[in-house]
């Protein structure tokens, strides 16, 4: 399928907008700005002179990809909480379950027909299983770590409520984890290198769950555990709950929301608050193109929740809330397409009205650090970085995608760059095809890839340059990279880019491999700007009366991508904002 590299065309599917619908579309938002300012305002703000200026709410003006309210008409239902939670993945459940030990009355809601897919990986600060050995964690150094990934644009006191209650968390989740026979793993964390002479902080925080032969896939999920435990205080998650609108504004206070479902709008009034978990919006499209457009330019699969459309974060924007004023992806280097496949939403699925990914899913071999080059045979980027690095790259790229190329030795090589995090997946996995001998079954290992031709092998350099697309000054210029590449192997020094001398390959033994490569999409995490309560906040910065955000639908953390070695962070900040938004609400 042919796709665009200048990303999405949205006048293709949107039927076009105009000038000022466009600019409106990408969106001035933060904490103490409005989406745009009226011509009258600014000069009259202009004119008191610095220091003078406070932003109206008279004249905050919704942008284009947040949408209007919709006139529901009738309404077929009516119900009444303390709580309503919007939202039943990671951080709605967590809430969900802990409100339920904590006797609140609430009602959880979800747009799906099941609860949303559990992130196993989650990251808490000083807990048991890493302080009973004598580690503990840098909290400084952490600090510093988060606001450098962020350029300054995190929350702090958002950030230090989060480190000082995370352990708490983790002793709620791990309670109900353990009863069910799970046990808690305290993932490794020394980092030997990435980026070159960059120093990483990988912090010892990160916690998933094993059974008793250390196997995640023999125990249940946690979303379903969360939803057992509330099941049996007897609560319901509310599925098939579309959320059409908030209930209220920021200036009077949110009170409630209107869902679509199959009998109708059903309207929830809450007295104390409503708490969005909404997820963000990688799912759509004009979203996308709008907020983050190096996202539409870099992308060539998707991972994401098909649920995940932003409309949390379009609701509350609409009710008076502010969004971040950047963007922040999840992208990892794992989108593994076809030879010939360029990055961006396809021109097919363009002209259908329903923009897509050229693929899905992810191929973890993506992320080890092999030499890559572009479509021209060069190479462009030390390859030993972080996820998105190499995506965000590729974008300013021919094509905006770029190829991975190994050889033989490829289950020895993956050994000693000893990557962490999801990518030592590949590591770990490539020892179940080691050989007596010692050498590794590498068509077993590859098999669902070359045989749909997205991997491509080859007995000659010369023979997978022609299977991967590369002709006359583009394959010479392949090879040639390649040469100096070995060069770079031979004399352990990467001169041209820095990268750690243990983390350079020769490419000498065949057979020889080649992926065509993008970044798999899996979700945004830039969202409604929020106070270390996790209060939405206004375009004055003041925290809206009632309206709560969690997770990937909130802001205030995240800026430009995702810290990949604060292994678990994300999953982690989002059960410890939902439960202290509970916290919140038992203290009203």
């Amino acid at each position: 399928m042919e796709a665009m590299n200048s990303g999405i065309s949205r006048r293709a599917f949107l039927g076009g907008v105009s000038a000022a619908g466009a600019l409106a579309a990408l969106g001035l938002a933060g904490c103490a700005q409005p989406k745009s300012v009226t011509e009258k305002q600014a000069v009259a703000t202009s004119s008191k002179g610095a220091g003078s200026a406070q932003v109206s709410m008279d004249v905050y003006e919704i942008p284009a990809w947040a949408g209007t309210d919709p006139d529901v008409g009738t309404i077929a239902s009516t119900k009444e909480t303390d709580l309503l939670i919007i939202g039943a993945g990671n951080g709605g459940m967590a809430a969900a379950a802990y409100a339920s030990d904590q006797g609140v009355d609430f009602i959880i809601c979800e747009k799906g027909a099941e609860v949303g897919a559990t992130r196993h990986w989650f990251a808490a600060v000083d807990t048991p299983p890493f302080t009973s050995q004598g580690i503990t964690v840098d909290k400084a150094r952490l600090r510093g770590e988060i606001a450098r990934y962020s350029s300054g644009t995190c929350c702090m006191p958002l950030i230090n409520m989060w480190i000082n209650e995370s352990a708490d968390m983790f002793e709620f989740v791990n309670g109900i984890m353990t009863a069910s026979g799970a046990q808690v793993i305290a993932d490794e964390y020394e980092m030997p290198g990435g980026m070159g002479s960059t120093s990483f902080y990988t912090p010892p925080f990160e916690h998933h769950y094993a059974d008793a032969n250390g196997d995640r896939k023999g125990i249940e999920e946690r979303n379903k555990l969360f939803e057992k435990h509330i099941q049996q205080a007897g609560h319901e998650v509310s599925y098939n709950h579309r959320l059409v609108k908030l209930l209220g504004s920021a200036k009077d206070g949110i009170t409630g929301a209107v869902f679509e479902t199959s009998d109708g709008y059903v309207q929830i009034d809450a007295r104390k608050g409503v708490l969005l978990t909404t997820g963000g919006y990688a799912a759509n499209p004009e979203m996308v193109t709008a907020l983050s457009p190096i996202t539409a330019k870099s992308v060539t699969a998707l991972g994401y929740n098909q649920n995940n459309e932003g409309e949390g974060i379009q609701a509350a924007v609409r009710a008076g809330a502010v969004k971040d004023l950047t963007s922040a992806t999840m992208i990892f280097d794992r989108g593994l397409v076809a030879p010939g496949t360029e990055a961006g939403y396809t021109a097919d699925s363009i002209a259908a009205g329903k923009p897509v990914f050229p693929g899905n899913g992810q191929f973890n071999p993506g992320t080890q650090p092999f030499l890559k080059m572009n479509l021209r045979g060069e190479r462009f980027a030390d390859e030993s970085a972080d996820y998105d690095y190499l995506p965000h790259a590729a974008a300013q790229q021919p094509g905006g995608v770029y190829v991975s190329v190994w050889d033989g030795n490829f289950g020895d090589d993956v050994q000693r760059f000893h990557t962490l995090g999801c990518s030592a997946g590949t590591r770990m996995g490539v020892l179940a095809f080691k050989k007596d001998d010692g050498s590794y079954d590498l068509d077993g290992f590859f098999e669902k890839y070359l045989s749909d031709g997205r991997l491509q092998k080859a007995d000659t350099l010369e023979e997978l340059a022609d299977k991967l697309g590369y002709k006359d000054e583009a394959k010479k210029t392949f090879l040639a990279t390649i040469a100096r590449y070995n060069e770079l192997y031979d004399a352990q020094d990467d001169t041209d880019f820095g990268k750690e001398a243990y983390r350079l390959s020769a490419i000498r033994q065949a057979p020889f491999y080649g992926a065509t490569l993008g970044g798999t999409l899996l979700t945004t995490i830039d969202g409604i700007r929020i106070d270390e309560h996790c209060r939405a906040l206004d375009a004055d910065a003041n925290p809206i009366k009632g309206l709560y955000c969690a997770g990937d639908c909130s802001g205030s953390v995240f800026s430009g991508n995702y810290p990949d070695q604060l292994h678990g962070f994300a999953c982690g900040r989002t059960m410890t904002e939902a439960l202290h938004v509970v916290k919140e609400i038992v203290a009203l």
